[in-house]
């Protein structure tokens, strides 16, 4: 299995009311003329209703360059009453992914036939600059990588320079590119401020073989993540979701040292650890698409009989409802996998930053031994004036 890229996408499409973009114009440069297709509206809109599991493979493979018309900048999903909150800010840059991971929580809710990028980065911009007129001295945290990976794209559409440089004008803010790509050298030489962070979800090896289809190795992964630090970037790590498998404190504990023979505490910006969730409407979805044996994440026939793998562990798991709404592990199994890879960082070293996403503050105590506003090392990203200050902007 190795990491998907461009190369991947059988056709563009791209709005012909954007063809004098930069985006237009370099994605001329990488895909041959027959790939494009120039279109006034939407495709394939007779795709209606909820997708199929066959279309939603086939959008892995198909992709619209358009503009957004909506809202680029809000909070975090994870912001739900009974979860602790990290105060996270999303800037949305595109729609659906090119990667294939079994849990994947677009499943629950992207109904569109194609991948989507949006052209219209300069709105987004706009956006950030309003906002910037109160919060620009604010500790603002905005990831780019909540509804379709950070870098995956990136080398096509170059947002990452966009984005570097004009992070330059709020020095107080945070950018972070969250990604389970290798993708980091188209933007290495772009002058920063200090404020960026490159950030990477992992999971053992063996999880990225089962779950994890089209994204980079947990290696390729590392070394991207040692070559933005040596460039100056910030690294954070997330080790989201934990998933349970036979043989699971092994693969974690290796994954921890891994981690900890690469980098050191003050190297990292911080490290995120959550296990399986997903929204119950999904199920279907992954039951269809991951519940049986399969190659490459893409293909099922026959042809292909010798690169599948197992049922997906996580399409397999007994999962309960909880008070946000999603399915998750049983408490007291949570608690028991978060736990053990907090400690196994701990025995090397009590300076990790570590902090749990999504998770009730019952789970943070028992897992944890503490709540997040008495950890020091996190306890400034669940100061909650900031969201208070930007609620009340957005309602002005």
């Amino acid at each position: 299995m190795s990491e998907w890229g461009l190369d991947r996408i059988e056709r563009v499409f791209i709005d012909r009311k954007l063809e004098q973009s930069q985006i237009a114009m370099r994605a001329r440069e990488l895909f041959s003329r027959e790939r494009i297709t120039w279109v006034d509206d939407e495709p394939l809109t007779e795709k209606k209703g909820e997708l199929s599991a066959p279309d939603f493979e086939a959008s892995k493979r198909l992709l619209f360059i358009t503009e957004f018309k909506g809202r680029f900048f809000k909070r975090c999903p994870g912001a739900r009453p009974g979860l602790t909150c990290c105060n996270y800010f999303v800037l949305n840059l595109g729609s659906q992914c090119n990667m294939n991971c079994s849990y994947c929580y677009l499943q629950s809710f992207v109904n569109s036939p194609v991948m989507k990028i949006y052209a219209n980065i300069e709105t987004a911009l706009d956006e950030l600059s309003a906002l910037g007129k109160d919060l620009g001295n604010e500790s603002l945290r905005v990831g780019t990588g909540e509804t379709t990976d950070s870098l995956s794209f990136d080398p096509l559409t170059l947002y990452s320079r966009r984005l570097i440089e004009y992070f330059r004008n709020y020095p107080n803010w945070r950018l972070e590119f969250k990604t389970k790509s290798s993708q980091v050298e188209q933007f290495l030489n772009v002058e920063h401020a200090g404020n960026v962070v490159v950030s990477f979800s992992i999971n053992p090896q063996n999880v990225i073989e089962h779950e994890e289809y089209g994204t980079a190795s947990l290696e390729s992964r590392l070394r991207a993540a040692r070559i933005a630090r040596d460039k100056k970037f910030q690294v954070a790590f997330h080790i989201d979701p934990m998933i349970w498998h036979m043989g699971w404190q092994d693969s974690y504990r290796s994954l921890v040292r891994q981690v900890c023979a690469t980098f050191a505490p003050q190297d990292i910006n911080v490290i995120s650890v959550g296990a399986l969730r997903f929204q119950p409407e999904q199920r279907h979805m992954m039951r269809e698409r991951f519940g049986k044996s399969r190659g490459d994440g893409q293909e099922w026939g026959p042809e292909h009989q010798q690169e599948r793998q197992p049922t997906s562990w996580v399409v397999g798991a007994e999962m309960f409802s909880s008070s946000d709404g999603k399915l998750r592990y049983d408490q007291r199994l949570r608690e028991e996998m978060l736990h053990f890879v907090v400690n196994e960082f701990r025995q090397n070293s009590r300076e990790w930053p570590i902090f749990l996403c999504m998770e009730t503050p019952e789970v943070w105590l028992n897992a944890m031994n503490s709540l997040p506003k008495s950890n020091e090392l996190v306890a400034p990203l669940f100061n909650h004036s900031l969201t208070r200050k930007f609620n009340a902007q957005i309602r002005n």
